[in-house]
């Protein structure tokens, strides 16, 4: 660090306002190149491999609605054809239906044909949004282990 040093010999003594910022710039680079040392160290990650998913079997009520869209978008009700554009009205019937009764509202079970459009599929969603389905899931096969 260094100090102006005055003779006194001056009437007006002068002072030194200007900032010295080395010993600020020393910290900074040494806090730099500590932090460039321990990031590695902390960011490591942990070599894992993850297990593969499974399906749980899901017990289909008698309450809950079983839609089926086959490959050619072709929509099933409970195994019974219906026309997508009727979901809707379908759906607020079983709902009604489950409230005057007093029982739980149905869950929807959609279960997709692999190779059927996403869309058709969508369509079923809204349905079933559009008319306040709770809960919608989908239903799949198994994993077979072969396949992987």
């Amino acid at each position: 660090m260094s100090m102006n040093v005055q003779s006194a010999d001056h009437d007006e003594v002068e002072l030194n306002t200007t900032i010295n910022t080395t010993p600020l710039v020393d910290v900074m680079l040494v806090l730099l190149i500590i932090f460039l040392i321990t990031i590695p160290v902390i960011v490591k990650t942990v070599p894992l491999q993850l297990p593969n998913a499974h399906n749980i079997p899901t017990i289909t009520k008698p309450e809950n609605i079983v839609i089926a869209v086959d490959k050619d978008e072709n929509v099933y009700w409970n195994n019974a054809p219906v026309e997508p554009s009727e979901l809707r009205g379908r759906f607020g019937d079983a709902l009604k239906a489950a409230l005057a009764r007093g029982t739980p509202l149905p869950e929807v079970h959609i279960r997709g044909d692999k190779d059927v459009r996403f869309e058709a599929i969508g369509r079923v969603i809204l349905a079933a949004q559009e008319a306040g389905v709770p809960k919608v899931g989908f239903l799949t096969e198994p994993r077979n282990n072969e396949s992987q």
